[in-house]
This record gives C-alpha cells, structure tokens and sequence, in this order.
C-alpha cells in the first residue's frame, strides 16, 4: 500500500489581530454603565456632532444634543432606579449590535423587567454615529403602571 502525503495550501498567519476595535467596546459598556447611573453627560459625550438616534426604531429619529436629551429622558426619566446591561454584543466592522435586559423602579415602587437590541455604527474615534434600538417603551410603561402598589382608598 502507497502512502500520499497531502500538504495543505492554506497558509495561516503569523499573528491574528483583535477582531475587535476597544474603543467601540469601551463605548458599548460606557453608553449602558450611563444609563443605569443616570448620567447624561457620560452618555451625550459617545455621541459624534452629527449622530442620529433612532430609540426606538418607529418614532422620529434624533440628533444633536438637545434632542438626545430628550432621548435620554424618555428612557431613564420614569425611574427612580434603572440597572441596564448587555446580555450580548456583537462586533463587525464598525458597528456592533447588542442585546439587553434591563430592570427598572419607579418612585411609587413598581418595578418592570424590559429589553431590547441595539445596533450601533461608530465614527473612526469610536463614537456612536448611529443607533437604533428595537424595544417597546409603550409596553413597558404600561407594565410598570400595573406592578405600581395600589393605594387603599
């Protein structure tokens, strides 16, 4: 029996870079760490001049920083504590697409579970020049109004 001695042509490199850019992973824990520590400043300054929000995707998009804020508000404004995080990130290019959970407690005391996907495409210097979020605000506000405690009356 002859022996054929096969020899691959695939050439495999020396050393593989990170598929990943660290300023957009910074970014992504930056913008959620952010929201569950209420602060706006952190969170407008990942955004490039010329960004465009879409949170959620549906309703008129946003740019500039008053009309984040405004962004910013509807997402944090009904809670007295909001813990957000990515439950998984997705890196490709310059964009990444993150799934999260999040828990949030109004003053009243009622709490809701809620998530959502965000797709985020970044500038060079790793900012966010997009985002569109999939999740309904709608939803989890009518949630959170039926877990509030009922006063007696």
């Amino acid at each position: 029996m002859r022996r054929i001695a096969i020899r691959s042509r695939v050439r495999h490199p020396g050393a593989v870079q990170a598929l990943v850019d660290p300023s957009q992973e910074r970014t992504v824990a930056t913008y959620f760490r952010a929201l569950g520590r209420r602060d706006v400043d952190v969170w407008l300054a990942l955004f490039t001049d010329d960004a465009v929000s879409h949170d959620p995707v549906g309703t008129p998009a946003a740019s500039g920083v008053e009309e984040l804020r405004e962004i910013w508000n509807v997402m944090t404004v009904p809670f007295a504590k909001l813990a957000i995080a990515p439950d998984q990130v997705f890196y490709a290019g310059s964009g990444a697409a993150v799934k999260w959970s999040a828990q949030g407690t109004a003053d009243g005391g009622g709490s809701v579970r809620f998530g959502g996907i965000s797709v985020f495409e970044f500038a060079e210097d790793g900012r966010i020049q997009t985002v569109m979020s999939y999740w309904d605000p709608a939803a989890m506000m009518i949630e959170l109004a039926a877990a509030a405690p009922q006063s007696g009356g």
